[in-house]
């Protein structure tokens, strides 16, 4: 098999395993391995091609690294409503107590209760709130927006 052939089917194993991770990150070394297959099949030599597929692949990496795709999600997953279903529901909480600076109640939401804990920035009054965040087991609440 030619030397351009073996770089090229690398490289399109590459994409095939890629479709199974979804980080983008296979697909850009599978870009330097048709580099490499590209100064092969000019006829360089096999240094050469070694030489062009790990550049081609590094500038790649660094590349996706830089950009918004290669960025980590920085969202705690006790905020994401992807992960937490209760990010966004609402509760009624009717009395507010404020035993340490932090404004806490007790809630009754989906069959169970809840310790409830008021997000900075929150008047302390009796009303609908939104679920903006969940640790362990205390709901954390913001007022809820009435439109």
């Amino acid at each position: 098999m030619m030397d351009w052939a073996i770089w090229l089917v690398l490289a399109g194993l590459a994409i095939g395993v890629e479709l199974f991770t979804g980080t983008f990150y296979l697909l850009m070394i599978a870009i330097g391995l048709a580099a490499g297959g590209g100064v092969a099949l000019l006829g360089g030599a096999v240094e050469w091609q070694l030489l062009a597929a790990a550049v081609v692949g590094f500038v790649a990496v660094g590349l996706l690294r830089r950009s918004r795709f290669g960025k980590m999600n920085k969202e705690a997953a006790a905020r994401d409503p992807n992960v937490i279903l209760d990010i966004g529901q609402t509760v009624r909480v009717e009395l507010w107590t404020d035993l340490d600076g932090t404004p806490t109640s007790r809630v009754r939401y989906r069959g169970a209760e809840w310790d409830v804990e008021l997000a900075p920035g929150n008047a302390v009054q009796a009303g609908q709130f939104i679920i903006r965040e969940i640790r362990g087991s205390r709901l954390i609440v913001a007022h809820a927006v009435v439109q």
